[in-house]
C-alpha cells in the first residue's frame, strides 16, 4: 500500500484550464455516468452504496478488447470550502492482476479562474505489474489522463459529446479541434503533488 512520505512511485499530475462555469465542470465530473463518457481510463462507473461518513463506494470497469478490468473505489467531494475551491478525494483498487494499476489514491481540485476553471488532479498507485513495467505504464496513464482532460474541456466549452472523439482520433493529426494531451500541464513527478490533496483523502475509507 502507498504511504505518504515513503520513497515509491512518482505521482501523476495533470492540470487544464476550462472556459466554463464551475457548476458545469462539477456536474460533468461528479456524475458517474458522465464521468465515464469523457475519461478514457473507464468504460463504466457504477455507484454501489453511500459511505457512513459521506461519499460513495463505486465499481469501475475498463474494457480492453475481449478483456474487462474491474475494481472498486471510494470517493467524497467538497462543494463548499473556505478557500472557494472544490475538491474530490478518491481511493481505488483493481480486482485482478489484469490491471497495471493496483491500490491507489488521488484527488481532483477545482479552482475558479477569470472566465473559467482550473481543473487539476494528482494521484499515485502501487504498480501491479512491477516497477520495470511501470516505467512504461505510468507515463502512458499520465498521457491518457491529460488527453481525457482535454476531451472534457471540449465537451464543457462547446458541447461536443465525448463520443465524437474516441481514442483512435489521436491519429487524425489534421484535425486541430481534436483532444490533445499537450494542451494540459502534465507530468510524472516525485515532488509534493500529493501534499496538495484535500484532508478528506486522509479519512476516506479503503475500497
Amino acid at each position: 500500500m502507498i504511504r505518504p512520505g515513503t520513497r515509491g512511485p512518482r505521482p501523476i499530475f495533470v492540470s487544464i484550464r476550462i472556459e466554463a462555469s464551475l457548476d458545469r465542470v462539477w456536474e460533468l465530473t461528479q456524475d458517474p455516468a458522465r464521468h465515464a463518457r469523457w475519461d478514457a481510463r473507464f468504460s463504466r462507473i457504477t455507484p454501489v452504496e453511500p459511505l457512513a461518513g459521506g461519499g460513495i463506494r463505486f465499481r469501475y470497469e475498463r474494457r480492453v478488447g475481449p478483456l474487462s478490468i474491474v475494481g472498486t473505489g471510494t470517493t467524497i467531494g467538497e462543494r463548499d470550502r473556505p478557500d472557494g475551491t472544490r475538491t474530490s478525494a478518491l481511493r481505488f483498487d483493481a480486482d485482478s492482476r489484469l490491471s497495471p494499476l493496483g491500490a491507489g489514491r488521488g484527488y481532483w481540485r477545482y479552482r475558479e479562474d477569470t472566465g473559467g476553471v482550473v481543473f487539476t488532479t494528482g494521484y499515485d498507485y502501487d504498480p501491479n505489474w512491477g516497477r520495470v513495467a511501470d516505467l512504461i505504464v505510468r507515463p502512458l496513464i499520465g498521457w491518457v489522463t491529460a488527453w481525457s482532460f482535454d476531451r472534457l474541456r471540449i465537451w464543457a466549452e462547446g458541447g461536443a459529446p465525448p463520443e465524437r472523439w474516441p481514442l483512435r482520433s489521436v491519429l487524425a493529426v489534421w484535425r486541430g479541434d481534436r483532444p490533445r494531451a499537450a494542451r494540459c500541464g502534465h507530468r510524472v513527478h516525485r515532488g509534493a503533488i500529493m501534499s496538495d490533496a484535500p484532508a478528506t483523502l486522509g479519512v476516506l475509507v479503503q475500497p
